[in-house]
Protein backbone atom coordinates (compact mmCIF):
# COMPACT_ATOMS: atom_id res chain seq x y z
CA UNK A 1 0.00 0.00 0.00
CA UNK A 2 1.23 3.60 -0.85
CA UNK A 3 0.82 6.72 0.58
CA UNK A 4 -1.98 7.33 -1.31
CA UNK A 5 -3.99 4.38 -1.24
CA UNK A 6 -3.69 4.74 2.46
CA UNK A 7 -5.03 8.11 1.91
CA UNK A 8 -8.01 6.46 -0.77
CA UNK A 9 -8.53 4.11 2.10
CA UNK A 10 -8.91 6.66 5.11
CA UNK A 11 -10.78 9.44 3.77
CA UNK A 12 -13.78 7.14 2.90
CA UNK A 13 -14.20 5.71 6.40
CA UNK A 14 -16.26 9.52 7.15
CA UNK A 15 -18.91 7.92 6.00
CA UNK A 16 -19.40 6.17 9.09
CA UNK A 17 -19.43 9.27 10.46
CA UNK A 18 -19.09 9.58 14.60
CA UNK A 19 -19.60 6.73 16.17
CA UNK A 20 -19.11 7.57 20.00
CA UNK A 21 -17.08 4.30 21.97
CA UNK A 22 -13.92 2.92 22.37
CA UNK A 23 -14.33 -0.95 21.94
CA UNK A 24 -13.46 -0.85 18.09
CA UNK A 25 -10.14 1.34 18.61
CA UNK A 26 -9.41 -1.01 21.40
CA UNK A 27 -9.15 -3.88 18.72
CA UNK A 28 -7.60 -2.21 16.49
CA UNK A 29 -4.73 -0.89 19.07
CA UNK A 30 -4.44 -4.81 20.27
CA UNK A 31 -3.34 -6.08 17.06
CA UNK A 32 -0.52 -4.11 17.79
CA UNK A 33 0.46 -4.90 21.18
CA UNK A 34 -1.43 -2.52 22.96
CA UNK A 35 0.85 0.89 22.29
CA UNK A 36 -1.49 2.80 24.18
CA UNK A 37 0.45 1.36 27.46
CA UNK A 38 3.95 2.55 26.03
CA UNK A 39 3.52 6.33 25.12
CA UNK A 40 5.97 7.69 28.19
CA UNK A 41 3.94 10.40 30.59
CA UNK A 42 0.88 11.10 29.16
CA UNK A 43 -0.31 14.72 29.02
CA UNK A 44 -4.59 14.38 27.47
CA UNK A 45 -6.09 17.91 25.90
CA UNK A 46 -10.03 18.38 26.45
CA UNK A 47 -11.96 21.57 26.18
CA UNK A 48 -14.20 23.60 23.68
CA UNK A 49 -11.58 25.98 22.86
CA UNK A 50 -7.39 26.10 23.61
CA UNK A 51 -6.30 22.88 22.71
CA UNK A 52 -4.36 23.26 20.21
CA UNK A 53 -2.60 26.03 22.05
CA UNK A 54 -2.08 24.30 25.18
CA UNK A 55 -0.91 21.45 23.23
CA UNK A 56 1.50 22.93 21.14
CA UNK A 57 2.65 24.87 23.86
CA UNK A 58 3.62 21.53 26.19
CA UNK A 59 4.96 19.98 23.22
CA UNK A 60 8.00 22.58 22.22
CA UNK A 61 8.34 23.11 26.34
CA UNK A 62 8.89 19.25 26.48
CA UNK A 63 11.54 19.42 23.60
CA UNK A 64 13.20 22.01 24.73
CA UNK A 65 13.84 19.74 27.71
CA UNK A 66 15.39 17.20 25.89
CA UNK A 67 12.49 15.08 25.36
CA UNK A 68 11.51 13.26 22.59
CA UNK A 69 7.47 14.18 22.22
CA UNK A 70 4.70 12.79 20.66
CA UNK A 71 1.98 15.44 19.18
CA UNK A 72 -1.65 14.01 18.34
CA UNK A 73 -3.83 17.42 16.78
CA UNK A 74 -6.47 17.13 14.36
CA UNK A 75 -7.98 18.43 12.36
CA UNK A 76 -4.83 18.64 9.73
CA UNK A 77 -5.42 21.67 7.64
CA UNK A 78 -3.60 20.16 4.22
CA UNK A 79 -2.02 17.20 4.62
CA UNK A 80 -2.89 14.02 6.90
CA UNK A 81 0.60 13.53 8.21
CA UNK A 82 0.19 16.87 10.02
CA UNK A 83 -2.11 15.38 12.65
CA UNK A 84 1.00 12.69 14.29
CA UNK A 85 4.65 14.57 14.87
CA UNK A 86 7.14 14.13 16.92
CA UNK A 87 9.34 16.45 17.82
CA UNK A 88 7.79 18.53 15.85
CA UNK A 89 8.02 16.08 12.58
CA UNK A 90 5.39 14.65 10.72
CA UNK A 91 4.86 10.82 10.82
CA UNK A 92 6.39 9.56 7.09
CA UNK A 93 4.36 8.92 4.69
CA UNK A 94 5.69 5.28 4.38
CA UNK A 95 4.52 4.85 8.04
CA UNK A 96 1.39 5.81 7.18
CA UNK A 97 1.16 3.33 4.86
CA UNK A 98 2.44 0.23 6.57
CA UNK A 99 0.37 1.33 9.60
CA UNK A 100 -2.63 1.40 7.22
CA UNK A 101 -1.91 -1.87 5.92
CA UNK A 102 -1.87 -3.17 8.83
CA UNK A 103 -4.93 -2.53 10.39
CA UNK A 104 -6.66 -2.37 7.30
CA UNK A 105 -8.94 -5.32 7.69
CA UNK A 106 -9.88 -4.49 11.51
CA UNK A 107 -10.88 -1.39 10.32
CA UNK A 108 -13.26 -2.78 7.33
CA UNK A 109 -14.50 -5.81 9.82
CA UNK A 110 -15.15 -3.17 12.26
CA UNK A 111 -16.83 -0.30 10.81
CA UNK A 112 -14.28 1.74 12.30
CA UNK A 113 -14.29 5.21 11.81
CA UNK A 114 -11.50 7.72 10.15
CA UNK A 115 -10.67 9.09 13.57
CA UNK A 116 -10.36 5.97 15.25
CA UNK A 117 -8.41 4.35 12.37
CA UNK A 118 -5.74 7.77 12.54
CA UNK A 119 -6.14 7.01 16.26
CA UNK A 120 -4.54 3.68 16.00
CA UNK A 121 -1.90 4.71 13.40
CA UNK A 122 -0.48 7.42 15.84
CA UNK A 123 -0.04 5.14 18.72
CA UNK A 124 1.36 2.55 16.83
CA UNK A 125 4.30 4.98 15.32
CA UNK A 126 4.75 6.28 19.04
CA UNK A 127 5.32 3.25 20.71
CA UNK A 128 7.73 2.32 17.44
CA UNK A 129 9.29 4.64 18.17
CA UNK A 130 10.35 5.03 21.93
CA UNK A 131 8.69 8.40 23.01
CA UNK A 132 9.42 10.07 26.02
CA UNK A 133 6.17 12.37 26.58
CA UNK A 134 3.19 12.13 24.17
CA UNK A 135 0.22 14.63 24.32
CA UNK A 136 -3.00 13.99 23.10
CA UNK A 137 -6.12 16.45 22.14
CA UNK A 138 -9.14 14.49 22.61
CA UNK A 139 -11.53 14.84 18.65
CA UNK A 140 -14.85 15.83 20.43
CA UNK A 141 -15.93 15.74 24.00
CA UNK A 142 -13.32 13.25 25.77
CA UNK A 143 -15.43 9.85 27.55
CA UNK A 144 -16.15 8.25 24.34
CA UNK A 145 -13.78 10.07 22.45
CA UNK A 146 -11.20 7.44 20.63
CA UNK A 147 -8.31 8.76 22.47
CA UNK A 148 -9.57 7.86 25.83
CA UNK A 149 -8.17 4.58 25.96
CA UNK A 150 -5.12 5.55 27.55
CA UNK A 151 -4.48 5.84 31.40
CA UNK A 152 -3.29 9.93 31.71
CA UNK A 153 -0.60 11.30 33.89
CA UNK A 154 -1.52 14.38 33.43
CA UNK A 155 -5.36 16.06 32.33
CA UNK A 156 -5.63 19.58 30.71
CA UNK A 157 -9.43 20.90 30.78
CA UNK A 158 -9.17 24.39 28.77
CA UNK A 159 -12.27 25.84 28.20
CA UNK A 160 -16.08 24.83 28.33
CA UNK A 161 -18.49 26.59 26.10
CA UNK A 162 -21.76 24.85 23.48
CA UNK A 163 -19.94 23.09 20.85
CA UNK A 164 -21.42 20.06 19.14
CA UNK A 165 -24.42 19.85 21.32
CA UNK A 166 -25.98 17.41 19.43
CA UNK A 167 -23.60 14.70 20.97
CA UNK A 168 -22.27 16.15 24.06
CA UNK A 169 -25.24 17.99 25.30
CA UNK A 170 -26.62 21.21 25.17
CA UNK A 171 -25.64 22.48 28.88
CA UNK A 172 -22.55 23.56 29.77
CA UNK A 173 -22.65 21.00 33.09
CA UNK A 174 -23.68 17.88 30.38
CA UNK A 175 -20.80 19.33 27.81
CA UNK A 176 -18.11 19.45 31.24
CA UNK A 177 -19.35 15.57 32.44
CA UNK A 178 -18.12 14.43 29.03
CA UNK A 179 -14.46 16.15 29.13
CA UNK A 180 -14.33 15.01 32.48
CA UNK A 181 -14.60 11.83 31.80
CA UNK A 182 -10.92 11.70 30.42
CA UNK A 183 -9.44 12.43 34.07
CA UNK A 184 -8.23 8.54 35.27
CA UNK A 185 -7.33 7.57 38.76
CA UNK A 186 -4.10 9.08 40.05
CA UNK A 187 -4.39 11.97 37.16
CA UNK A 188 -2.99 15.54 37.73
CA UNK A 189 -5.64 18.01 36.36
CA UNK A 190 -5.12 21.26 35.53
CA UNK A 191 -8.03 23.55 34.06
CA UNK A 192 -8.94 27.02 33.04
CA UNK A 193 -12.61 26.35 33.40
CA UNK A 194 -14.14 29.13 35.55
CA UNK A 195 -17.69 29.38 35.42
CA UNK A 196 -18.92 27.16 38.37
CA UNK A 197 -21.50 25.24 36.38
CA UNK A 198 -18.87 24.00 34.54
CA UNK A 199 -15.97 23.30 36.94
CA UNK A 200 -18.73 21.78 38.91
CA UNK A 201 -18.72 18.27 37.02
CA UNK A 202 -14.84 18.27 36.64
CA UNK A 203 -14.07 18.59 40.88
CA UNK A 204 -16.65 15.86 41.02
CA UNK A 205 -14.99 13.35 38.97
CA UNK A 206 -11.25 14.69 40.03
CA UNK A 207 -12.70 13.98 43.71
CA UNK A 208 -13.71 10.23 42.22
CA UNK A 209 -10.65 9.46 40.52
CA UNK A 210 -8.30 11.03 43.78
CA UNK A 211 -7.01 13.77 41.28
CA UNK A 212 -5.45 16.88 42.51
CA UNK A 213 -7.34 19.35 40.62
CA UNK A 214 -5.72 23.00 39.61
CA UNK A 215 -7.26 25.69 38.57
CA UNK A 216 -5.89 28.57 36.49
CA UNK A 217 -7.56 31.77 37.96
CA UNK A 218 -7.10 30.62 41.79
CA UNK A 219 -3.63 28.24 41.82
CA UNK A 220 -2.03 29.81 39.17
CA UNK A 221 -2.25 33.53 37.96
CA UNK A 222 -0.84 35.68 34.71
CA UNK A 223 -0.13 39.43 33.78
CA UNK A 224 0.04 40.45 30.44
CA UNK A 225 2.97 42.98 29.72
CA UNK A 226 2.59 43.24 26.25
CA UNK A 227 0.13 42.19 23.41
CA UNK A 228 0.64 42.78 19.65
CA UNK A 229 0.19 41.50 16.45
CA UNK A 230 2.73 38.27 16.34
CA UNK A 231 3.97 38.10 19.97
CA UNK A 232 2.20 37.85 23.54
CA UNK A 233 4.22 38.95 26.85
CA UNK A 234 3.53 37.95 30.13
CA UNK A 235 3.97 36.91 33.18
CA UNK A 236 2.73 33.74 35.11
CA UNK A 237 3.08 33.35 38.84
CA UNK A 238 1.75 30.20 40.33
CA UNK A 239 2.68 28.74 43.81
CA UNK A 240 6.17 27.91 43.49
CA UNK A 241 7.31 30.66 41.96
CA UNK A 242 6.92 34.05 39.16
CA UNK A 243 7.81 33.37 35.56
CA UNK A 244 9.04 36.72 34.11
CA UNK A 245 9.02 38.14 30.54
CA UNK A 246 7.57 35.04 29.18
CA UNK A 247 7.16 35.39 24.68
CA UNK A 248 4.97 33.27 22.94
CA UNK A 249 4.53 34.15 18.96
CA UNK A 250 0.40 34.22 19.29
CA UNK A 251 -1.74 36.77 18.97
CA UNK A 252 -4.19 37.59 21.31
CA UNK A 253 -4.85 38.28 25.05
CA UNK A 254 -7.10 35.38 25.37
CA UNK A 255 -3.93 32.70 24.36
CA UNK A 256 -2.35 34.13 28.35
CA UNK A 257 -4.76 31.29 29.73
CA UNK A 258 -3.64 28.69 27.75
CA UNK A 259 0.04 29.44 28.06
CA UNK A 260 -0.32 29.48 31.86
CA UNK A 261 -1.82 26.23 31.82
CA UNK A 262 1.11 24.60 30.56
CA UNK A 263 3.54 26.29 32.27
CA UNK A 264 1.27 25.19 35.24
CA UNK A 265 1.90 21.56 33.81
CA UNK A 266 4.86 21.82 32.43
CA UNK A 267 6.39 22.96 36.23
CA UNK A 268 4.29 20.21 37.97
CA UNK A 269 6.69 17.77 35.74
CA UNK A 270 9.95 19.61 37.14
CA UNK A 271 10.79 21.28 33.75
CA UNK A 272 13.58 24.10 34.78
CA UNK A 273 12.21 27.77 34.22
CA UNK A 274 14.54 28.28 31.32
CA UNK A 275 13.84 25.40 29.43
CA UNK A 276 9.51 26.47 29.72
CA UNK A 277 10.96 29.89 28.48
CA UNK A 278 12.75 28.93 25.70
CA UNK A 279 9.81 26.25 24.51
CA UNK A 280 7.45 28.90 24.45
CA UNK A 281 9.45 31.17 22.49
CA UNK A 282 9.67 28.08 19.83
CA UNK A 283 5.97 27.33 19.71
CA UNK A 284 5.72 27.78 16.27
CA UNK A 285 8.16 24.96 15.61
CA UNK A 286 5.48 22.23 16.62
CA UNK A 287 3.50 23.15 13.55
CA UNK A 288 0.71 25.33 14.90
CA UNK A 289 -1.25 27.66 12.79
CA UNK A 290 -3.74 29.50 11.71
CA UNK A 291 -4.62 31.27 15.17
CA UNK A 292 -5.02 34.89 13.65
CA UNK A 293 -1.49 34.03 12.15
CA UNK A 294 -0.74 37.05 9.52
CA UNK A 295 -0.10 35.60 6.11
CA UNK A 296 -0.35 38.80 4.59
CA UNK A 297 0.87 42.40 4.19
CA UNK A 298 -0.51 45.96 2.49
CA UNK A 299 -3.18 44.20 2.96
CA UNK A 300 -2.73 42.62 6.52
CA UNK A 301 -4.48 38.74 6.08
CA UNK A 302 -4.99 36.58 9.12
CA UNK A 303 -6.08 33.37 8.76
CA UNK A 304 -8.05 32.21 11.68
CA UNK A 305 -9.82 29.04 13.00
CA UNK A 306 -12.43 30.30 15.29
CA UNK A 307 -15.75 28.33 14.72
CA UNK A 308 -17.68 28.71 17.82
CA UNK A 309 -19.43 31.88 19.05
CA UNK A 310 -16.79 31.63 22.52
CA UNK A 311 -13.95 31.80 20.47
CA UNK A 312 -15.19 34.20 17.70
CA UNK A 313 -15.97 36.14 20.67
CA UNK A 314 -12.07 35.86 21.93
CA UNK A 315 -11.13 36.77 17.93
CA UNK A 316 -13.13 39.62 17.65
CA UNK A 317 -11.68 41.17 20.81
CA UNK A 318 -7.93 40.84 19.68
CA UNK A 319 -8.91 42.53 16.92
CA UNK A 320 -10.67 45.12 18.45
CA UNK A 321 -7.57 46.07 20.53
CA UNK A 322 -5.79 46.97 17.44
CA UNK A 323 -8.72 47.83 15.14
CA UNK A 324 -7.37 51.54 14.83
CA UNK A 325 -4.17 50.26 12.67
CA UNK A 326 -6.80 49.77 9.69
CA UNK A 327 -8.73 51.60 7.77
CA UNK A 328 -11.25 48.87 7.38
CA UNK A 329 -12.04 45.23 7.62
CA UNK A 330 -12.80 42.57 5.82
CA UNK A 331 -14.28 38.88 6.64
CA UNK A 332 -14.16 35.39 4.51
CA UNK A 333 -16.23 33.37 6.15
CA UNK A 334 -17.62 29.79 5.50
CA UNK A 335 -18.84 27.37 8.39
CA UNK A 336 -19.97 24.10 8.79
CA UNK A 337 -23.40 22.83 9.56
CA UNK A 338 -23.51 22.33 13.53
CA UNK A 339 -22.41 25.36 14.21
CA UNK A 340 -24.22 28.25 15.36
CA UNK A 341 -23.92 30.98 12.56
CA UNK A 342 -25.95 33.46 13.45
CA UNK A 343 -24.55 33.57 16.76
CA UNK A 344 -21.10 33.80 15.04
CA UNK A 345 -22.06 36.63 13.13
CA UNK A 346 -23.48 38.77 14.98
CA UNK A 347 -20.12 38.39 17.43
CA UNK A 348 -17.88 39.47 14.13
CA UNK A 349 -20.08 42.23 13.48
CA UNK A 350 -18.82 43.93 16.16
CA UNK A 351 -16.05 44.71 13.83
CA UNK A 352 -18.19 47.16 11.66
CA UNK A 353 -16.74 44.90 8.69
CA UNK A 354 -17.95 43.62 5.44
CA UNK A 355 -18.80 39.90 4.45
CA UNK A 356 -17.75 38.07 1.72
CA UNK A 357 -19.01 34.53 2.68
CA UNK A 358 -18.08 31.09 1.27
CA UNK A 359 -18.44 27.23 0.86
CA UNK A 360 -15.68 25.58 3.05
CA UNK A 361 -14.61 22.37 1.46
CA UNK A 362 -16.43 19.84 3.38
CA UNK A 363 -19.94 18.31 2.58
CA UNK A 364 -21.25 19.66 6.36
CA UNK A 365 -20.73 23.08 4.91
CA UNK A 366 -23.32 25.61 5.51
CA UNK A 367 -23.70 27.31 2.23
CA UNK A 368 -22.85 30.72 0.89
CA UNK A 369 -25.62 31.66 0.28
CA UNK A 370 -27.75 30.36 3.79
CA UNK A 371 -25.27 32.66 5.50
CA UNK A 372 -25.86 35.63 3.28
CA UNK A 373 -29.12 35.81 4.24
CA UNK A 374 -28.40 36.03 7.89
CA UNK A 375 -25.56 38.04 7.31
CA UNK A 376 -28.43 40.40 5.70
CA UNK A 377 -31.10 40.08 8.58
CA UNK A 378 -28.07 41.46 10.90
CA UNK A 379 -28.17 44.72 9.00
CA UNK A 380 -24.26 43.40 7.39
CA UNK A 381 -22.99 44.05 3.58
CA UNK A 382 -22.43 40.43 2.10
CA UNK A 383 -21.18 39.02 -0.88
CA UNK A 384 -21.24 35.89 -1.96
CA UNK A 385 -18.22 33.75 -3.39
CA UNK A 386 -18.28 30.01 -4.29
CA UNK A 387 -15.09 29.10 -2.44
CA UNK A 388 -12.36 30.63 -0.10
CA UNK A 389 -9.66 30.97 -2.68
CA UNK A 390 -12.07 32.97 -4.81
CA UNK A 391 -13.58 35.35 -1.76
CA UNK A 392 -9.76 35.86 -0.73
CA UNK A 393 -9.01 37.11 -4.25
CA UNK A 394 -12.24 38.76 -4.34
CA UNK A 395 -11.35 41.04 -1.43
CA UNK A 396 -7.52 41.38 -2.29
CA UNK A 397 -8.56 42.75 -5.53
CA UNK A 398 -10.27 45.80 -3.69
CA UNK A 399 -8.37 46.28 -0.56
CA UNK A 400 -6.24 49.35 0.15
CA UNK A 401 -2.30 48.66 2.14
CA UNK A 402 -3.89 49.66 5.16
CA UNK A 403 -7.01 47.27 4.97
CA UNK A 404 -7.33 44.35 7.14
CA UNK A 405 -9.06 41.15 5.56
CA UNK A 406 -9.82 38.28 8.39
CA UNK A 407 -10.06 34.82 6.74
CA UNK A 408 -12.50 32.31 9.70
CA UNK A 409 -14.36 30.09 10.82
CA UNK A 410 -13.70 26.65 9.28
CA UNK A 411 -10.65 24.13 9.81
CA UNK A 412 -11.36 23.44 6.34
CA UNK A 413 -10.99 27.15 5.05
CA UNK A 414 -8.02 28.00 6.60
CA UNK A 415 -6.56 24.42 4.68
CA UNK A 416 -7.91 25.67 1.59
CA UNK A 417 -6.16 28.83 1.90
CA UNK A 418 -3.07 27.23 3.01
CA UNK A 419 -2.61 25.18 0.81
CA UNK A 420 -2.53 28.22 -2.23
CA UNK A 421 0.95 28.49 -0.76
CA UNK A 422 0.32 31.20 1.28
Amino acid sequence: MTYQEALDFLYPLHRFGIKPGLERVRTLLDLHGSPQKRLGLLVHIAGTNGKGSVAAALASIFQAAGKKCALYTSPHLVDFTERIRINGSRIPQERVAHYCTRFRDAVVENHSTFFEATTAIAFAWFADEGVDVTILETGMGGRLDATNVVHSDYVVITTIALDHTDWLGGTLPLIAAEKAAIIKKGSRVFTAVSRQEALLPIQTMAELCDAPLFVYGKDALSTIISAQPGVLELEVTTASRKYRGLKVPLTGSFHAANVSLAVMVAEDTGIAAEQISSGLERLLQTGYRARLEQIGMNPAILLDVSHNPDGMRETVNTLLSFRKKYRRISVVLGLASDKDARAVIRELHRLECSFVLVNIPSERSVSAEVLSSICQEEGSAATVCATGREGLAYLLSRAGADDLILVTGSFYLAGEIIATGR
